[in-house]
């Protein structure tokens, strides 16, 4: 007989729970439309569900939540033309 193979959720686990309430409770203010975008809600109401997700982390994040770090973006080298 096989024995199965269990993995260790604990490690690999890349987002914590806090982290899946956060993004949760976020997706459903969306939902609502009370979800607004930008520093102070001036941005406007958020109408895609990604960005919905994405402030969801964002707030699980400032809260300290288990959640990976944003990708660090590259910036563009600038050629000097001479």
């Amino acid at each position: 007989m096989a024995k199965k193979r269990t993995a260790k959720r604990g490690s690999k686990r890349r987002y914590g729970r806090a982290a899946g309430k956060s993004v949760a409770s976020a997706v459903r203010r969306a939902k609502r439309g009370t979800l607004k975008s930008g520093k102070r809600g001036r941005g406007g109401r958020v109408k895609s569900r990604k960005q919905a997700i994405a402030i969801g982390l964002s707030e699980a994040r400032k809260k300290g939540a288990k959640v990976p770090a944003q990708p660090k973006r590259s910036r563009s080298r600038k050629r000097s033309r001479g």
